[in-house]
């Protein structure tokens, strides 16, 4: 199987492996770089369990191709933060904003997209931002406080 060259830029730090051409980059985070907070889900783009940040906006990284990645600025969850728990990180303690903490990870990652966005603090448009990333533990309504909770302290 024919593998090509890939450099990335994660958490700050300049990685490198070798890759199948349709790698998509949840794979290499989890398989070559040992990043294992975003979570493969449903692997559509539906679920959001995957999620981090590509230049400072949320997208979901079971439908990037990992060759495609190369220049840009990839955050994990792993990189979020270094000695202190992000605020997000604090909030969703909280708030209890999480119950399994499966989709916690995305969930946290999509936050601080929408955060970037300069999103609304009103509920409704908060839970509709959010609509991407799913939680079977039904963990929503403090999913949405924990947010606010940031955004509010900002």
């Amino acid at each position: 199987m024919t593998k090509l060259a890939l450099a990335l830029t994660v958490n700050g730090r300049a990685l490198r492996c070798m890759v199948r051409p349709s790698a998509s980059l949840l794979e290499v985070l989890r398989e070559q770089f040992g990043l294992t907070a975003a979570k493969p889900g449903c692997g559509q783009g539906a679920c959001g369990a995957c999620t981090v940040l590509l230049d400072g906006r949320r997208i979901n990284a079971c439908l990037a191709l990992a060759l495609s990645q190369t220049g840009r600025d990839i955050t994990t969850l792993e990189g979020l933060a270094d000695e202190t728990l992000h605020p997000l990180q604090s909030a969703f303690i909280a708030h209890d904003a999480l119950q399994c903490g499966y989709c916690t990870p995305g969930q946290i990652m999509s936050a601080c997209g929408l955060l970037a966005e300069g999103a609304s603090l009103e509920r409704t448009a908060i839970a509709e931002r959010m609509s991407g990333n799913l939680c079977r533990c039904g963990a929503y309504a403090n999913i949405v406080a924990a947010i606010q909770q940031v955004r509010h302290n900002a």
